[in-house]
């Protein structure tokens, strides 16, 4: 490759910055202050005299230009192009002469590397490799970015089939690629755990079975819960705790968009999470709901993490029949709410059930899931409900920062009061 295709490269690479920061319309102070760079370094990577050797500050300045999915793709894509051609310069720079050493034999040679935009220590071949499978990564990206859909899967239980929906979550879909620090708690979920707007099926306990020791061959447990962990009972009742300052945390999500969100930023419901779920028969017969039970799987100092709400400006929520769960007791349960009629209740296909649960804490972390007792003729068994296999998650909000997000703005303001 010339110096001039080379150059060329990284002008492109360049130039796509340049047009992420006109389009922020912040400046080269604010925008370094926000990167915690020097703002001659981002003036450098802008103007195409300098390129970054890692990929990191590259998208922490396009995440606070609030680039899309598209952009964080192309971009990506510019800089691998930028990276290999400059490792190609090096490549072909040609090497000193070998130098006598005291007894007068040729030692093993010293290279000395030309001069770069931004030097590296890396050698050659570690560079192609790594410009290799970053190109892979990328390739998977661009395929991917932009897709965060729904596809139905199958979850065979004994002889039959029930469909159910699994979300998908491109980890550079305009969210980060990587979930922040746990602070040393358990580690966050993955964020395709978690990634279904339209909810998830309940995993199924062991004695699903019409005689509670194994399931005999062609018994299926006969219904389906659908979870969506996050409810917005208005548009600012949900707030997240997060462990990164305003800068590094992209605009609040709406309620479909939630999982997804919590899951790439690692996210977890903040004194309150309220849980909908949607129970119905795979058949004709009717399946009876015994009771729903909450089950306490950690409980832990709550977290240090930065307050956000979904939502600023909005009146009270709307009251909805429900139940509540006090996560804060010993041995919680759970009770009935604003009107709720407690169990049992009946389900079949064409007779579905919605219930929502508001489990809260003032004082705890807490890790929980649900169970639901079912009966159906001779046949009884317990269906355990969490968010797509791990378990749902709450903690308490004790006097941490709290931000806002006003609506038409462009970044989080610090909540007063």
């Amino acid at each position: 490759m010339s110096e001039a295709t080379a150059t060329a490269e990284t002008e492109a690479f360049a130039r796509r910055l340049r047009e992420l920061k006109d389009h922020s319309r912040l400046s080269y102070g604010t925008l370094a202050k926000r990167l915690h760079m020097s703002t001659s370094t981002l003036h450098r990577y802008c103007n195409g005299t300098a390129l970054p050797v890692d990929y990191a500050p590259v998208e922490r300045l396009a995440r606070v230009c609030r680039a899309t999915p598209e952009d964080l793709v192309e971009l990506h894509r510019l800089w691998i192009l930028a990276d290999a051609a400059r490792g190609r310069r090096a490549d072909q720079a040609p090497a000193p002469a070998r130098e006598p050493d005291e007894e007068g034999e040729s030692g093993d040679p010293v290279v000395v590397e030309a001069p770069r935009e931004v030097p590296s220590s890396r050698p050659s071949w570690l560079r192609r490799r790594r410009t290799a499978l970053i190109a892979s990564v990328a390739v998977v990206a661009a395929l991917g970015a932009v897709a965060y859909t729904l596809r139905p899967t199958t979850v065979r239980a004994g002889d039959t089939t029930t469909p159910t929906f699994t979300g998908t979550l491109d980890v550079d879909s305009g969210l980060p690629s990587a979930a922040p620090s746990t602070g040393g708690s358990e580690p966050a979920p993955s964020p395709s755990a978690s990634a279904s707007p339209t909810g998830t099926t309940g995993t199924t306990d062991p004695k699903d079975t019409a005689t509670g020791t194994g399931r005999p061959a062609g018994t299926a447990v006969p219904l389906t819960v659908a979870t969506r962990p996050y409810v917005y009972d208005s548009p600012c009742s949900q707030r997240f705790l997060v462990d990164s300052e305003p800068a590094q945390v992209g605009p609040p999500a709406t309620e479909p968009d939630a999982p997804r969100w919590a899951a790439a930023y690692g996210a977890v419901s903040s004194d309150e999470q309220e849980v909908a779920l949607t129970v119905q028969g795979t058949g004709e017969e009717t399946v009876v709901l015994n009771a729903l039970h909450v089950r306490v799987l950690s409980k832990n100092a709550p977290l240090t993490w930065n307050d956000y709400s979904m939502g600023v400006g909005c009146g009270g929520g709307v009251g909805i029949k429900s139940f509540a769960v006090d996560l804060d007791q010993g041995n919680p349960m759970v009770t009935v709410k604003g009107g709720q009629r407690a169990f049992p209740y009946k389900v079949s296909e064409s007779d579905p059930e919605v219930f929502y649960v508001v489990a809260r804490t003032g004082s705890y972390d807490v890790r929980w899931d649900l169970s639901l007792d079912w009966s159906s003729g001779s046949r009884h068994g317990t269906v355990r409900i969490d968010d797509g296999g791990t378990p749902f998650r709450t903690s308490a909000d004790v006097d941490r920062p709290g931000y806002d997000y006003p609506l038409g703005g462009s970044e989080w303001i610090e909540r007063q009061g």
